[in-house]
């Protein structure tokens, strides 16, 4: 086990940010802490990284308790949303700052930098300031930086959060596989379910300090514990007072005695799917999506009278409680 957090508080004032939290991140995986926002995921990865103390519970990484050690003693690296970039040194004085702290002898500062550089694909831009680079090159900069001094754990507190969607989805590829890579164990805080569920081995979901489940991506959207988990990872609506995954809805031209009827109110086409918005009989609204083709044989129309069911066992029964990750 790389990382340990053991029953962990922490307050602010009256404020619970965490909220006796225990959680195992394995030696070398990619683990997301998801949540919305407040709901205590950068705490947690900042008492991980010793930049805030718990009021009570530890932390361990690699086995040994790290609760007392200060930040620059935890061998971690930490990248910010904000590059923290120094913009009056080169990209290559930038990512090997650490290195040249640490007094390293230049060749080894040099040939490490020239490494890491062609790892993040800004080979040939070492000579330029952080001001002229893009914003997701600076960010692979701040990475590469991060990497540089070789920590046993990489902490990214949303790292990708100040770029636009496009930027976004291209960095959280490359960072799956500069993971795949390096093997550093990596643990990343967003609040991007979809930025969670491409990228993770294993997710945190996180809500008002507590661990509502911890598990892989598709456990998670598959068997939701709790219903707050439901409806944050991955898309949901309602039917009859139940979740239900909207491409788990049925819509058919035809009743078979189990099914509704609804109206169609709307119908959206994105690409390889079709998102259509129902009123059921008293005026509920539910949504149901359906591929490109099954769209087409249906025919769909504004105002047609059409019948939905939900797929067998497919609707969500609460958990009892919220599955709690070992200690």
């Amino acid at each position: 086990m790389a990382i340990g957090v053991r029953q962990v508080t922490k307050r602010f004032g009256e404020f619970v940010a965490l909220d006796d939290v225990s959680l195992a991140i394995p030696s070398g995986s990619l683990t997301v802490l998801l949540g919305p926002s407040g709901s205590g995921k950068s705490t947690l990865l900042r008492v991980i990284a010793g930049l805030e103390v718990p009021d009570a519970g530890e932390v361990t990484i690699f086995e040994t308790d790290a609760t007392p050690l200060p930040p620059q003693k935890r061998g971690v690296g930490f990248v910010f949303q904000h590059y923290a970039a120094f913009k009056r040194m080169t990209v290559r004085d930038n990512v090997g700052f650490g290195l040249k702290i640490r007094k390293r002898p230049k060749k080894e500062i040099r040939e490490r930098v020239d490494e890491l550089l062609e790892l993040v694909q800004l080979e040939g831009l070492a000579e330029r300031y952080p001001s002229q680079l893009s914003g997701g090159q600076r960010q692979r900069m701040a990475l590469a930086r991060a990497l540089a001094v070789e920590p046993q754990v990489l902490l990214l507190d949303e790292p990708f959060g100040a770029l636009d969607a496009r930027v976004r989805k291209e960095l959280r590829t490359w960072l799956r596989r500069l993971h795949d890579e390096v093997h550093v164990t990596t643990v990343l805080v967003t609040h991007d379910q979809e930025e969670a569920m491409e990228v993770a081995d294993r997710v945190a979901v996180i809500n008002n300090g507590r661990i509502e489940q911890y598990g892989k991506p598709r456990d998670l959207y598959e068997h939701p514990a709790s219903e707050f988990v439901m409806t944050f990872v991955g898309p949901v609506t309602r039917f009859r007072e139940r979740h239900i995954r909207p491409h788990d809805l049925e819509v058919q031209l035809t009743p078979n005695g189990t099914s509704e009827e609804a109206t169609v109110e709307r119908v959206v086409h994105l690409g390889f799917e079709v998102r259509v918005e129902l009123a059921l009989a008293g005026g509920e609204k539910v949504l149901a999506q359906v591929t490109r083709e099954e769209a087409e044989q249906l025919e769909l129309l504004e105002g047609q009278r059409v019948f939905v069911r939900p797929r067998p066992k497919t609707v969500f029964v609460p958990a009892t409680a919220p599955a709690r990750p070992p200690a």
